[in-house]
């Protein structure tokens, strides 16, 4: 998945719209942000689209999996740990920029979603190598899913309590608010915020490569599901959308909105273009490619003749 947030003005009280004159009720009341016109309105709501494409993306894989059970031939290990990692770093931005407990909830979605992926990825690499320990390394990963989800569960509730008006940032990946005169360029936060993003950014990115060449050495995409690649993409239109549509801070010029949110921007314009290469492959091998029995098949016979030598 890719890095997106939907970047919001100066945090306000909840429901106050002396501070923002004209301010959308709904927007204020839900997200704690002013939108002063249709711009800004038209932001959050593409910018809870790209969260919805985001949030579904993964479902479509799950299924894919289980049909064809060849999972660990279609994905690249190295596609759902960059991918994984990213999502990781979006959940410590989540804590870091004091966010909404929806924000820290939808964070952790996209990691648990990343952990039933890589255990679907383990069982079936245990199960198509004949060997036994499927049920344990399920079991470790559910036990794993469960812990995290206490864990954040009881953090957020306690951030919930202790943390000040917030600002909706989408899918984040800390977006910081800036300081409300415009006075300073970056704050300490928005430099974390800054480093974490474009490390997040990296691994996102990074993360396709390995699957380009996984679909290019097998000449097909037989197990992965095009439409993870379709939601995909289609979050991070619309997030790139939501950012170039949002009006900048009080004080802060066009210019330096979009450096403020560069990492994202390029990282999510980034992950786009490489998904386009990979919806390039899905054309490619499209015809000729061996049927998904076939490949099984094909897969049980490479792992007899290592047993038999």
């Amino acid at each position: 998945m890719a890095p997106s947030t939907t970047p919001g003005r100066a945090g306000l009280p909840h429901g106050n719209l002396s501070a923002c004159p004209n301010g959308s009720r709904w927007v204020m009341d839900v997200f704690h942000e002013c939108a002063q016109d249709g711009r800004d309105i038209a932001s959050v709501v593409l910018g809870l689209v790209s969260i919805f494409c985001f949030a579904a993306a993964s479902f479509p894989q799950f299924y894919q999996a289980c049909k064809t059970g060849i999972i660990d031939r279609a994905l690249s290990i190295y596609f759902l740990l960059g991918w994984l990692g990213g999502d990781l770093l979006n959940l410590i931005g989540s804590f870091l920029a004091d966010q909404l407990p929806l924000q820290v909830y939808t964070a952790v979605y996209y990691v648990l979603a990343d952990l039933v992926m890589l255990s679907l990825y383990c069982y079936y690499k245990v199960k198509n190598r004949g060997g036994g320990f499927a049920a344990p390394i399920n079991a470790a990963f559910f036990f794993l899913s469960l812990g995290m989800v206490s864990t954040v569960s009881f953090l957020g509730r306690g951030a919930a309590v202790a943390q000040g008006p917030a600002t909706f940032k989408g899918r984040s990946l800390l977006s910081a608010p800036t300081n409300e005169l415009g006075s300073e360029p970056f704050t300490r936060s928005e430099i974390i915020g800054f480093t974490i993003g474009s490390i997040s950014s990296v691994l996102y990115l990074c993360s396709r490569v390995p699957q380009i060449y996984t679909n290019y050495k097998r000449k097909s995409t037989i197990g992965v599901s095009y439409s993870l690649f379709a939601l995909v993409m289609l979050g991070n239109s619309l997030y790139g959308v939501s950012v170039l549509l949002k009006n900048p801070e009080l004080g802060q010029g066009e210019g330096d909105y979009i450096l403020h949110h560069l990492p994202w921007l390029v990282g999510s314009l980034g992950v786009l273009s490489l998904d386009v290469v990979i919806s390039f492959q899905f054309l490619a091998y499209r015809r000729g490619r061996p049927s998904t029995r076939e490949e099984r098949d094909a897969l049980l016979g490479e792992q007899g003749d290592s047993l038999e030598s």
